[in-house]
């Protein structure tokens, strides 16, 4: 049987409409991470997603929480959106010399998330999945390339400690919902991202690396509805399958239906049925 681990959290924890709800009334902004740190194994940065953060934050969030969280970071959508994976060396090296070194030994998956209008294509997506670092000494090289975006008072291009760098893909056309797609992923070991979106994306279920990553958007409206009983048991079963398999894969769970705030609280309820 496989020993993976299991990580249940939220993607982003700074919102507004919680406070008063699961953020206790009165809690300071500056808790808040360590107060959802507190009821859960991890949280996905999306501030990095619009924009490029600072050594200095990462450090704060590093500090706010326990010694075994892991924080998954989500790349710049610079790289995914706008120069769409193409002529990308320097926004790489911005995105790593902002600062994401600085997690060291919490630092998690990496989130690569491609817009729903991106359809597969093979070589682009290969020669992506070649620029990308595999490790923190990696990382912190393609860091030192970076540009008058991130400045060098403030550009981390040193790695805290020396770690494997896991990557994962949300891909949101269904043209990556076939074989050849999975074959090319697995190949480059980057873990495929089940997102689960009201049926707005499509449901992409592959094995291609050793990491399991799932969002759940909300099954019936997007961002907006919770989970019952019957679907947060659902989702148990699969992860201790993927968990306790022969390839004893590790699995990253986000709850990104925060617009009613439901995703504290079912990634809460998600977590008792799967174990510590």
């Amino acid at each position: 049987m496989g020993n993976g681990r299991v990580r249940v959290g939220i993607s982003g924890w700074t919102y507004a409409g919680w406070r008063g709800d699961f953020y206790p009334t009165g809690l300071p902004h500056t808790r808040e991470l360590a107060y959802a740190a507190d009821r859960m194994s991890s949280v996905e940065v999306n501030g990095s997603f619009y924009s490029l953060q600072r050594p200095t934050s990462y450090a704060r969030w590093r500090d706010s929480t326990p010694d075994d969280f892991v924080f998954a970071v989500k790349g710049s959508r610079f790289i995914t959106h706008m120069k769409q994976l193409v002529d990308i060396d320097v926004a790489l090296a911005n995105f790593w010399a902002s600062g994401v070194l600085a997690l060291g030994h919490k630092l998690g998956p990496v989130l690569w998330q491609l817009p729903a209008r991106t359809r597969f294509d093979g070589p682009r997506l290969a020669d992506f999945f070649d620029r990308l670092p595999r490790s923190t000494s990696e990382a912190a090289g393609l860091a030192r390339g970076h540009d008058e975006k991130v400045p060098e008072n403030r550009a981390l291009v040193d790695a805290v400690d020396e770690r494997t760098v896991h990557h994962v893909l949300e891909a949101r056309h269904a043209s990556f919902a076939t074989e050849e797609a999975a074959d090319l992923l697995r190949a480059n070991d980057i873990g495929t991202v089940w997102a689960d979106a009201a049926g707005k994306f499509p449901v992409i279920d592959a094995d291609t690396s050793g990491v399991r990553y799932v969002r759940l958007h909300g099954h019936t409206e997007l961002y907006a509805s919770g989970y019952t009983d019957d679907e947060l048991d659902e989702w148990a079963r699969k992860i201790a399958a993927w968990r306790d398999g022969s390839a004893g894969r590790d699995v990253y769970v986000y709850f990104d239906n925060d617009a009613k705030v439901h995703a504290p609280f079912d990634a809460a309820r998600l977590a008792a049925r799967v174990g510590p």
